[in-house]
């Protein structure tokens, strides 16, 4: 840990982002649990659930073409406020759905918001490599990674019992205070990143950005590698093992906040025990990790006291896992190309947890159980192992 608390030490930039990030994902989280609460009493079915999953991620697919072109043309201050004032005022209007009459808002503010959320967390990861060297760079992708996994634990553990006991609206309104703090903590940063424009047309951008993935087969495997994260885009899941399963343990938001807070809190330990050991030569034993661990979770997911414990297991080698391959797009990625292949990366990512997220929902509602769910996760990530063994053999052996 001493490694993270030294490069917030010496870089402001960074410590501020980081402490923005931490506001900004909490309030993200927190609000997570007050809407699915909300469908829970709407009594929607598995299949609406998963449509609201999957809206946490098609935003960023949607986007992603221009949005790389776009951070690489237009200050990252600027672009970063006009975000957080997006999913600042997308949150505030959800205050506004009381009714099933009114999902059809829910699902556009859902989307309006997350697409907000998404294309900052491009801005910023495209910002990083121009502020960092290689070795802090992989070190701030860690820890920006570690602070999602803590704002996610605190998020959903403490929107639970704040939903369970004062209600879906006040998490709600609490949230958007959240965001106004991100806001005003952003406008107060000074970021001295010049953007050079290339002189060339947004359209010309985006093309040559696309011609120079083609060129690069390389990025191309690592993009799909970082991709197989998404599978682990669980909310729908847990929101329908809570509604079928869990219910009779403790009430849904308590559920659903308590399974994803020790999940994430494993995300947290997680870096602290594996990011020192892990290279080229060990990815795969993550990859491996994962997918026995989603089968052994698999195994004991319906009984809500043995869920709790081995959702921990299943978080365990997801932030260094997520890390790792990210740092690799980074390194092999040339500068000018920064935003088109980081957007590029997240579109990827989101597409694969948008499509996890419906699968859910499609599988479930065709009858089968949530337990083949997670096996069927779980040998998407052996199978990736494998990917990842033909990528080392062929462009990884510098």
């Amino acid at each position: 840990m001493k490694q993270y608390f030294l490069l917030l030490q010496q870089n402001p930039i960074i410590r501020r982002l980081t402490l923005i990030q931490l506001i900004a994902y909490f309030g993200a989280w927190f609000s997570n649990v007050a809407i699915f609460t909300l469908l829970v009493q709407f009594d929607v079915s598995a299949s609406v659930i998963a449509l609201v999953a999957a809206l946490h991620f098609l935003p960023g697919v949607v986007q992603a073409p221009f949005t790389g072109v776009i951070i690489d043309r237009i200050s990252p201050k600027r672009l970063m406020l006009f975000l957080i004032l997006t999913e600042m005022i997308a949150t505030a209007l959800l205050l506004a759905v009381t009714d099933t009459s009114l999902l059809w808002l829910l699902f556009v503010l859902v989307f309006i918001r997350m697409a907000g959320a998404s294309f900052y967390f491009t801005a910023e990861m495209s910002l990083l490599p121009k502020i960092l060297d290689e070795r802090s760079l992989e070190r701030a992708n860690t820890l920006h990674s570690m602070v999602w996994s803590l704002s996610y634990t605190l998020g959903m553990a403490i929107s639970g019992i704040v939903v369970a006991f004062v209600g879906v609206y006040t998490a709600i309104v609490i949230d958007v205070l959240f965001f106004f703090t991100a806001f005003w903590m952003m406008w107060t940063l000074h970021i001295a990143v010049e953007i050079k424009p290339s002189g060339k047309h947004f359209f010309k951008e985006f093309v040559d950005g696309v011609l120079y993935l083609k060129s690069q087969p390389k990025i191309v495997s690592l993009l799909v590698l970082h991709a197989v994260v998404g599978f682990t885009a669980l909310d729908a899941l847990v929101v329908l093992l809570a509604k079928h399963h869990y219910a009779a343990w403790v009430s849904v938001p308590l559920a659903i906040g308590s399974v994803h807070a020790v999940r994430a809190l494993a995300l947290i330990i997680g870096p602290v025990l594996l990011s020192r050991y892990i290279n080229k030569e060990r990815l795969v034993y993550l990859l491996l990790f994962q997918g026995v661990t989603f089968i052994v979770w698999a195994l004991h997911i319906e009984d809500y006291i043995y869920s709790i414990v081995l959702s921990f297991f299943v978080g365990l080698a997801l932030t260094t896992l997520w890390a790792f391959t990210y740092t690799l797009i980074q390194i092999y990625t040339d500068e000018h190309y920064y935003g088109r292949v980081i957007s590029y990366n997240d579109m990827l990512f989101l597409l694969v947890s948008g499509l996890t997220s419906l699968g859910i929902g499609w599988l479930y509602d065709a009858g089968l159980s949530l337990a083949m769910i997670t096996v069927v996760l779980g040998v998407l990530f052996l199978l990736a192992a494998l990917y990842y063994m033909w990528i080392k053999k062929r462009f990884l052996r510098d």
